[in-house]
């Protein structure tokens, strides 16, 4: 069975559980997705399915020689891996009723953009004292040199910069609940991204046991 689906992140609201709790919840709109390509090991070296989702306004010429035998047009195409050989066809449709509730879910997304950030509030650096003549001084960096040796700024270091807008994974998001005549599923907590975002949900990689 394909392991994922791509879908829309439309809101959070809050559940009812049977047991009168209130949890926070996460509305996917997910799906429904076509098959537009098979990947197979002999051909590829490696087994996964290209999914489609969401209509496109208008494609090139090549975009559309690659949809040539699939129905419809499609905004988004990202690929899930294949654990294991399986009877996929393309023009075969993905839609929420591969998750149920009670199951595991990895949901992957692009962070929100925060633009350009100090290093408080990016790394959550302490800052400097207010002390001591150095009042100016209480959200900077500080020093960033490696003395003579060696002589130059590392690569990697912690400095301010672009925050967010980056892929982020949460992992093991339980399904509250799945309506695949809606295409809807509600995960309990937050997902990557704004509001009407790209997210892939699949089966979690490292589900709790």
């Amino acid at each position: 069975m394909i392991q994922g689906i791509l879908g829309r992140k439309v809101g959070m609201t809050h559940v009812f559980k049977e047991d009168g709790r209130v949890v926070g919840a996460t509305v996917i709109e997910a799906g429904p997705c076509v098959v537009t390509q098979v990947k197979t090991m002999e051909r590829d070296g490696y087994q996964a399915v290209q999914l489609g989702f969401g209509p496109a306004k208008k494609l090139n010429k090549p975009e559309l020689g690659h949809l040539k035998g699939v129905e419809g047009k499609f905004r988004y195409l990202q690929e899930v891996r294949l654990k294991e050989p399986e009877d996929v066809a393309e023009g075969q449709k993905v839609d929420a009723s591969i998750f149920k509730s009670g199951d595991l879910v990895d949901v992957i997304g692009l962070s929100k953009g925060k633009g350009f950030a100090g290093g408080v509030k990016r790394h959550h650096f302490k800052g400097g004292p207010k002390t001591h003549g150095q009042s100016d001084r209480l959200r900077a960096p500080g020093s960033i040199g490696s003395t003579t040796t060696p002589g130059h700024v590392k690569k990697g270091l912690r400095m301010a910069g672009h925050m967010g807008d980056r892929r982020s994974t949460v992992q093991n998001l339980q399904v509250v609940d799945s309506d695949p005549n809606k295409n809807m599923i509600l995960v309990n907590g937050s997902v990557p991204g704004a509001r009407n975002s790209l997210v892939m949900v699949q089966k979690a990689i490292k589900a709790r046991k």
